[in-house]
């Protein structure tokens, strides 16, 4: 007498058993330029985190550039791990020429395994007219 085994049952069989873990990933970032003049500014900033059976990784960038024809400009981006499970970036990017000018700045914050959050304000004026302002987030 031979004996079968439906391998089908048995793989059903041990995917019911096993613990399901449910993988969590969330990413995300802002960027935001600002033109006028012979100025411009720009700036970026992303970051991701993800928990999966094995553990929790996050990660962070952030980056910037600024250009003016005949004045000046400079950017600078700063990362560090705050309280806990947290990365935080700030980077600004600014130019100038005389009374015209062009900044941005973007801040993003990943707290392990739970959110992203990322603004960006950019902001362009030009002597003789209004300043022209731009705030884009994500998060809370």
């Amino acid at each position: 007498m031979k004996t079968y085994i439906n391998w089908t049952a048995v793989a059903i069989f041990l995917a019911a058993s096993a613990p399901v873990y449910a993988q969590k990933s969330i990413s995300g970032g802002t960027a935001g330029s600002a033109a006028v003049g012979g100025t411009s500014a720009s700036t970026v900033g992303t970051g991701g985190t993800s928990t999966s059976p094995t553990g929790t990784g996050s990660s962070i960038a952030a980056g910037g550039s600024a250009a003016a024809v005949d004045g000046k400009a400079q950017s600078g981006t700063h990362v560090n791990q705050g309280n806990g499970p947290v990365l935080n970036s700030n980077t600004r990017a600014q130019a100038h020429d005389g009374g015209t000018f062009s900044r941005s700045q973007t801040r993003t914050k990943v707290k392990a395994g739970e959110d992203v959050q990322s603004t960006t304000r950019t902001m362009s004026h030009e002597p003789g007219s209004k300043p022209v302002k731009s705030t884009t987030s994500i998060g809370r």
